[in-house]
């Protein structure tokens, strides 16, 4: 599910890390990236049977918040409807927006009041459908009583308490740490865009530092 960067779209944040430092942006601004691909169901019967289907055997990941970020590959989660521009709204459930928001940070640690009970995603996905009222595809990061740790999840709809999840990754260097979460910002999350947006970016990037060489 999370891979690093591979094939044409190393290549081309590569050419653009490159042309970045030469241009006299900070190559920083690149680093760190973790790719989310390919498609969070392929190879699930998930999506078949009515009702919602959790899908686990997420990879278990340590993540830098000050430095590290997602790759969304829209490639992979726009067949769901999910798409940009990100819009991140972090905060207890009385603060999330109703509509608008497509990645969610949950600082909400319980759903009934009793700590003995488990809070899982399912519970943390519910809990979600009931405040936002406007459908749409999105991730969602909760805290995990039971494992004791934060877990990306992506929902086919943010609104419903139907809708299937895919648990994306667990954050193993956070066990204990829901303060951690009011951290989580916008700059976590990037989109990929298609290749093609890619190789024009760092064309153009290219040719004004080479108009800018020559003048």
């Amino acid at each position: 599910m999370i891979r690093s960067r591979t094939g044409t779209i190393r290549r081309l944040l590569r050419a653009a890390a490159l042309v970045a430092v030469v241009a006299g942006i900070p190559a920083s601004s690149l680093a760190a990236e973790i790719l989310l691909n390919p498609d969070p169901f392929a190879g699930s019967t998930a999506l078949t049977p009515p009702g919602r289907q959790i899908v686990g055997g997420e990879p278990f990941i340590s993540f830098d918040l000050a430095a590290d970020s997602f790759l969304i590959d829209l490639a992979a989660f726009g067949p769901y409807g999910f798409g940009t521009p990100l819009s991140l709204a972090n905060g207890e459930i009385s603060g999330i927006p109703t509509s608008g928001a497509n990645i969610i940070v949950l600082r909400t640690f319980d759903n009934d009041g009793d700590p003995a009970t488990p809070f899982g995603a399912g519970s943390a996905a519910t809990l979600i459908a009931n405040t936002v009222t406007s459908p749409g595809a999105g991730f969602f990061i909760y805290f995990n009583q039971g494992l004791n740790l934060p877990r990306l999840v992506f929902s086919t709809d943010l609104d419903s308490s139907d809708a299937d999840l895919k648990i994306i990754a667990r954050f193993t260097n956070m066990v204990g740490g829901q303060a951690l979460l009011s951290d989580f910002n916008a700059a976590n999350f990037q989109a990929v865009p298609e290749p093609g947006t890619a190789l024009l970016l760092v064309t153009g990037m290219a040719l004004a530092w080479r108009r800018r060489v020559r003048s």
